[in-house]
């Protein structure tokens, strides 16, 4: 089961120094890991994919699930439940791969549903506050509110720059 990815309208992501801070109209493909909803820039996203196993690498970090080859294209498959460190990890008939493109590789990441396509004003979007996490700020562009929902707008291309890229310092387009 194939599905293309919403169209969008052409938007840019500017990103402003570490503060994440989003100057334009942008849109976000919304998604659900446990009880939270993060989103991704839509302008990364190729298509939304059901869940297979992918094909595993042996001695590969656990977040890395394995490989599955897409027309061709052999694609890493990412976690991203495991990669943020969200508890107990369920495969079932609502899990979805959205492939992505960052940089010049293709990447699957696992999730634990999609909702929507959501466009988000400037004004719609709130700084990254101050946590005292393990989780580096640099990876949240900011945290987007639509009505009661909120949002944790992932700069997903740094999110992953460690774990597939290979590349410490990639940065945004």
């Amino acid at each position: 089961m194939t599905n293309a990815a919403p169209t969008a309208s052409a938007t840019s992501l500017p990103v402003a120094g570490g503060a994440g801070a989003l100057t334009q109209i942008s849109e976000f493909l919304a998604f659900k890991i446990a009880n939270e909803e993060y989103g991704v820039d839509i302008l990364r996203v190729q298509e939304i994919r059901s869940y297979e196993k992918p094909t595993t690498i042996a001695n590969a970090p656990e977040h890395l699930k394995g490989v599955v080859n897409l027309r061709g294209v052999i694609v890493p498959i990412i976690d991203l439940r495991i990669k943020l460190g969200v508890g107990t990890v369920e495969y079932n008939h609502l899990t979805v791969v959205i492939v992505l493109n960052i940089g010049k590789r293709v990447i699957g990441v696992v999730v634990d549903g999609v909702s929507d396509v959501l466009t988000l004003e400037p004004s719609q979007l709130r700084p990254v506050p101050a946590l005292d996490s393990n989780f580096d700020p640099e990876h949240i562009l900011a945290i987007g509110s639509v009505d009661e929902r909120m949002l944790i707008l992932l700069d997903i291309e740094k999110f992953l720059a460690d774990t597939v890229l290979g590349e410490a310092g990639v940065t945004a387009h």
